[in-house]
């Protein structure tokens, strides 16, 4: 019997493009296997020997004889390539329609509503990147105190704010706001705070960003886990991005270390259920900014606490190492990429070496989950657990 899984999202870490790329203007895009490329190899050695490696078509990995844990990799069966529905579906609720995206920023009526309900006028308005948009529109800012919207190639609203400017708890407040506004047809997956600090010229983004998405229509692999009277502990923006629906014990984290820190507490408490962790630096440091080599760095950071991990599990836990989308930081574009996810999963109970190839849909992962820990749940997906698991 399997007491708890441990699944651990690298944000971003996608394993080349999917069939329908080029829909989503990602032809080439290879997260993993371009950041190799570039930077002359990747070496994940206890990544490598979970079995990341042998996953079927990866690229700039190298496979390894003898893997101690199963691997495979999956596609997205939902419209989009964003992270609220990467995860959703992750926790197997497939989105038949895409949240919708606003490539020449938000209607004039949006933002008029918006700013009635605020009390003040927004600077910006367009897709940008955030870091590109704080030095365009920092100092105007400060001048000004006027927030700055913005979005990107995802389904979000952001609202990027200097800390010293507009306090956070204001700058949540205005992001409660949008949130409650964005609705019908404009219910975008996320309502994100960007604070920022520094000066002019000098300006960055702060680890006090907080996400506010739209609650599940339906119930996912989180509700039914929490059903069953067991945990489940969200660490990072797990929280957020599921509007702390199916939720039971949460933490939010500075960066992805201190989420492999969280993790390791949680691991190391009583806890029956999942424990469910984002690292979001690589998508949000690293991927968005384009740096292949800080991106690369942080998969070795990552690597490095895999044994960490692993010997702080228990003999009836089981783990799996995932990710949500691509964000190749070797293309021109900055934004999301539609990408293959990797599968990796370890534990006592868990066979080595076992390929479960190709899956149909990312939501197989909660199936699986579900079945791991013998719960009935009615969610999309294809369990896998009579392929890894060692006894039943």
């Amino acid at each position: 019997m399997i007491n708890r899984v441990i699944l651990m999202v690298m944000d971003s870490v996608g394993i080349g493009e999917l069939p329908d790329a080029h829909l989503y203007n990602d032809q080439g895009s290879d997260t993993i296997g371009n950041i190799s490329k570039a930077i002359g190899g990747l070496n994940l050695p206890n990544l490598q020997l979970l079995g990341l490696g042998n996953i079927d078509g990866i690229k700039g990995i190298p496979p390894v004889e003898s893997p101690n844990g199963s691997y495979g990799k999956a596609l997205e069966m939902s419209k989009g390539k964003d992270t609220t529905t990467g995860h959703w579906e992750i926790a197997g609720l497939i989105l038949d329609k895409p949240f919708p995206t606003y490539p020449n920023g938000f209607p004039a009526e949006i933002i008029q509503e918006f700013e009635k309900r605020i009390g003040t006028r927004t600077l910006g308005n367009k897709p940008a990147s955030g870091t590109a948009i704080i030095e365009e529109l920092g100092d105007e800012h400060v001048k000004t105190g006027y927030p700055i919207v913005y979005t990107s190639a995802d389904s979000v609203f952001q609202i990027a704010a200097h800390e010293e400017v507009i306090p956070l708890d204001r700058l949540y407040e205005m992001c409660r706001i949008a949130r409650e506004m964005l609705v019908g047809e404009h219910n975008v997956g996320r309502v994100i705070a960007r604070p920022f600090v520094g000066t002019s010229g000098n300006y960055k983004r702060t680890s006090n960003r907080r996400d506010f998405a739209l609650i599940p229509h339906k119930k996912t692999v989180l509700n039914y886990i929490q059903e069953k009277g067991m945990d489940v502990c969200a660490v990072g923006k797990i929280e957020d991005i599921y509007a702390e629906y199916g939720i039971t014990k949460a933490v939010h984290t500075k960066n992805n270390m201190d989420g492999v820190d969280k993790t390791l507490e949680y691991i190391k408490e009583d806890i029956r259920g999942l424990i469910f962790t984002n690292l979001v630096d690589f998508d949000m440091v690293f991927g968005h900014r384009n740096d292949a080599n800080g991106y690369a760095n942080a998969l070795r950071e990552f690597d490095a606490r895999i044994p960490e991990i692993i010997n702080a599990m228990k003999d009836d836990d089981v783990l799996i190492i995932t990710a949500d989308h691509g964000c190749d930081p070797t293309t021109e574009s900055t934004d999301h990429s539609r990408e293959y996810i990797p599968i990796i999963i370890y534990g006592k109970k868990v066979k080595s070496g076992v390929n479960i190839g190709v899956r149909k849909t990312f939501a197989d992962i909660g199936k699986t989950i579900a079945d791991m820990l013998n719960i009935d749940a009615d969610i999309a997906g294809e369990s896998f657990a009579n392929e890894i698991l060692a006894q039943r």
